[in-house]
């Protein structure tokens, strides 16, 4: 069963809040299968400790705003700045450090899942992106 619409449509107005202020590399996936517990991880890099946590709290900002007051169920990595992971139960977002991101690589755990065509009218990349990053024979959700 692919992720619901409306977890879609959350992640969609997450990634343009993360694109706003500059993070690079958003990347979403639809995980439902493999994991049952949640249905989207979105992922997005920062290039600095201020700017992970500005990225993850504009996103929250327009959670609540665009999506009936939506707030996170859990949030973690708020004091170090590296990594912060916002939970909103039917979908997960990580906001990394480009260091963190390079160093986990979280990509290579949803490679085979589908990824989720975010819309942004103007996507970010790092330097620094893994060239296997953008696996072609993922398939996008364009719902």
């Amino acid at each position: 069963m692919p992720a619901l619409q409306t977890s879609i449509d959350d992640i969609r107005i997450a990634a343009a809040a993360a694109d706003r202020m500059k993070a690079a590399d958003i990347v979403a996936f639809d995980v439902t299968v493999p994991l049952g517990i949640t249905d989207i991880m979105m992922v997005a890099t920062a290039s600095n400790e201020r700017q992970v946590l500005a990225v993850a709290e504009e996103i929250e900002r327009d959670l609540y705003l665009k999506c009936g007051k939506r707030q996170p169920r859990e949030r973690e990595g708020l004091t170090e700045g590296q990594w912060v992971l916002l939970d909103y139960g039917d979908y997960v977002i990580h906001v990394m450090h480009e260091e963190s991101r390079k160093f986990y690589n979280l990509e290579r755990l949803w490679r085979d899942c589908p990824q989720i065509d975010l819309q942004l009218e103007h996507p970010e990349t790092s330097a620094s992106a893994a060239p296997d990053e953008s696996d072609e024979s993922a398939d996008s959700i364009e719902a």
